[in-house]
């Protein structure tokens, strides 16, 4: 079943490639559109692809607050969420995450279009309030 968005693991040619970086500090890549981010570590800051578009995340680490709010357009595989990264994906349109661990609660609000396939969520509460179109599979 392929449910991708953008085609993870591919880098469409208008994308920006951001590989093997450590990020920090406050919004590190706000307002970033059509990057292919792999094997990236966001570390401290919060809010980091605040207002992103078109964002593909594969082998990254979110150590911070709210990765992802009024995002569009988001795949997420082969990554890690961890506790702190808590309300990560808020206010977001269109959100596939991939065999990824989220440790965070609160994780999910106010989202139409999420898709989670063989994804763990340990500790999922107040996750998926508000959220219309969600997909669960495994």
């Amino acid at each position: 079943m392929n449910l991708s968005i953008i085609g993870i693991g591919r880098k469409a040619d208008y994308m920006e490639h951001i590989d093997q970086q450590f990020l920090t500090g406050e919004r590190a890549l706000f307002r970033g559109k059509d990057l292919l981010i792999t094997n990236t570590v966001f570390d401290d800051g919060e809010s980091p692809l605040k207002h992103s578009e078109n964002i593909v995340a594969d082998g990254c680490l979110f150590r911070w607050k709210y990765p992802f709010w009024y995002s569009k357009n988001i795949e997420i595989k082969n990554s890690v969420l961890f506790e702190m990264a808590r309300a990560g994906i808020w206010y977001t349109d269109n959100v596939v995450v991939r065999d990824t661990m989220i440790e965070a609660p609160k994780e999910f609000r106010k989202c139409n279009g999420v898709t989670l396939e063989n994804v763990s969520i340990p500790n999922a509460a107040e996750t998926f309030w508000n959220c219309n179109n969600v997909t669960l599979d495994k």
